[in-house]
């Protein structure tokens, strides 16, 4: 089943997967949790489409879709039926590496699916001992099998639900970096500060490792003066964190999902797929391993 599935995304996909210029490599593996409890933002769409980017910067990437929509796993063609998935993982203690899959035409890029199972996940968490570190525990030893295969891992990017339950806790659990893509509407701003408290609260009982690092604007109108003016908030609040590439409001970013596909493959010369690009281009520089205050501490 799995060649087969192979073989007609293969037939729909479009274009070259790899870049000229390759994106400079981190120092470790670097681990994202995507997130926004607000649904409609562009969060799943920004995941899969700087995933795919990375990837074709040569940089070996794994998404791990943790949303019950599994809209990630459509968005690279991956079948839902009959195959295991991060509900085994999460809930059976299936090793991960049974369940990642090798998106067709990216020759560094891999999924570990979300099934329709996953939506009973979040009840059959609540009992289980040590709940909020189970999809940690899998990650890790998935990274570790890898490394020890001379195969590391660059980045994984978990896709969130659209909410703040024991899916999304998991995930901000596993990871070290947040990344909250942001919808230039007003709403989008109320919604970030609930956010971040629970953010706070998972690095003061559950992992204080995890930072907010990347801030990427979505579905930006320059034409009208709301989107300036959130994106101007943003910019004043978390200059830092943002990456100051919007992405635009574009027809091919929502019709690629529908041909199982990436912007960045379906149409990789419009406007939405060179934003995504240069977005993670920005991501990889910031954590390359050639950054001069970064090798100094090395040595």
């Amino acid at each position: 089943m799995a060649d087969s599935r192979e073989t007609n995304s293969e037939k729909r996909v479009i274009g070259i997967k790899r870049l000229k210029e390759p994106m400079p490599k981190p120092i470790k593996t670097r681990i994202f949790t995507v997130a926004n409890q607000k649904g409609g933002v562009g969060k799943t769409t920004s995941a899969v489409n700087i995933a795919a980017a990375l990837s074709m910067g040569g940089l070996r990437t794994l998404v791990i879709d943790l949303d019950p929509q599994g809209n990630a796993s459509t968005a690279f063609s991956i079948a839902r039926d009959d195959v295991a998935g991060m509900f085994e993982v999460i809930t059976r203690d299936l090793p991960m590496s049974e369940v990642v899959i090798k998106v067709a035409g990216y020759p560094h890029l891999e999924c570990a699916p979300a099934t329709q199972s996953l939506a009973n996940a979040e009840v059959e968490l609540v009992p289980m001992v040590a709940r909020e570190l189970r999809l940690k525990k899998a990650l890790q030893t998935l990274l570790l099998e890898r490394a020890n295969k001379g195969e590391r891992i660059d980045y994984v990017i978990i896709d969130c639900p659209p909410s703040l339950g024991l899916l999304t806790i998991n995930a901000l659990v596993a990871a070290e970096e947040l990344m909250i893509p942001i919808q230039c509407e007003y709403y989008s701003l109320e919604g970030l500060a609930l956010l971040l408290h629970t953010v706070s609260l998972v690095q003061e009982h559950l992992n204080q490792n995890i930072k907010l690092t990347t801030i990427v604007l979505t579905m930006f109108d320059g034409r009208t003066r709301l989107a300036n003016d959130v994106a101007d908030s943003v910019r004043a609040h978390y200059p830092k964190e943002l990456i100051d590439i919007p992405i635009p409001r574009a027809v091919r970013i929502s019709e690629a999902p529908s041909y199982g596909q990436t912007v960045m493959t379906y149409d990789p010369l419009s406007i939405g797929a060179q934003s995504y690009m240069a977005v993670a281009r920005e991501i990889a520089v910031r954590g390359s391993a050639v950054n001069p205050i970064q090798q100094q501490e090395i040595s």
